[in-house]
């Protein structure tokens, strides 16, 4: 775990659900290090996006603290989640974009919502950013025109139009053939180098996050931290539950039936009986 001088965003002994009678994150303490990649792997309905949503302020913590470059976030400071959301910049999983604006106009979008910045600037920087994730000549295009990968880039240009120190990705590599996710990958990684971000990847994409994290997460049902460290370490792991999510195996400690009443029960074959 990142040392707490290199931390960015801290979760400190987090427990959240979004009712009494399921628990999405149990107790779970995590680190991200500053200006570094960290993914967060899990299957699904672990509670990854619901990180992404407690370090952004959409909801609060039932017990515990998110911090933001050490600040402890406060879902009811209006002013405070302003600041600190001009901050960070967020890809959605299906990218959000607005179906009815150019590519061009939806990377202006947090330009023109949150600057005072005149058109003649928000012009130069759309460019450099499309230009960044490699279509600076579809700007003209409606997103009707584009296809899933490159509106997956689009998403990523309005991501880091406003320079965030903190990005995240929610399951970046979702619906995307090889190519597409090999250049999602790479500019995931390429970005973070070239601007010092910190990034934040969730997704259950075992070979994408590997190749470009500097530290993984891997997390469960019930929002348990099953281990963390290196993609190394993780790829080398030999605890049953790591290796059968790392390998993709179908049999191990995570069982294929979700939990249900016997047979004999469910079907009334006590009746028979």
């Amino acid at each position: 775990m990142p040392e707490m001088s290199d931390t960015f965003v801290e979760i400190d002994h987090v427990t959240f659900g979004y009712d009494a009678s399921r628990t999405i994150l149990n107790d779970v303490n995590l680190r991200f290090a500053r200006g570094k990649v960290t993914a967060v792997l899990g299957g699904s309905g672990c509670g990854k996006t619901t990180l992404l949503r407690l370090i952004g302020g959409v909801h609060r913590a039932n017990s515990g603290r998110v911090l933001f470059d050490g600040e402890v976030i406060d879902v009811q400071d209006r002013a405070q989640l302003y600041r600190l959301r001009r901050r960070l910049g967020m890809l959605f999983q299906f990218g959000a974009l607005f179906t009815d604006l150019t590519v061009y106009d939806n990377v202006a979008f947090p330009l023109r919502e949150m600057t005072d910045l005149p058109e003649a600037l928000i012009h130069d920087i759309v460019l450099m950013k499309l230009n960044a994730v490699g279509l600076r000549g579809a700007a003209k295009l409606r997103i009707s025109e584009v296809s899933g990968g490159m509106a997956r880039r689009i998403a990523l240009a309005r991501a880091i139009v406003l320079d965030p120190e903190l990005i995240m990705y929610d399951e970046p590599f979702a619906g995307l053939d090889l190519i597409s996710m090999g250049v999602a990958a790479k500019l995931i990684r390429t970005l973070n180098d070239v601007t010092g971000a910190t990034s934040l990847v969730i997704s259950h994409d075992v070979p994408e996050c590997m190749a470009i994290s500097d530290w993984v997460v891997l997390m469960a049902a019930g929002g348990r931290i099953v281990a963390q460290g290196t993609p190394a370490e993780l790829m080398a792991s030999t605890d049953p539950e790591v290796r059968q999510f790392v390998r993709g195996e179908p049999d191990g400690p995570v069982k294929f039936h979700y939990p249900a009443p016997t047979m004999a029960e469910d079907f009334g074959l006590r009746a028979l009986a």
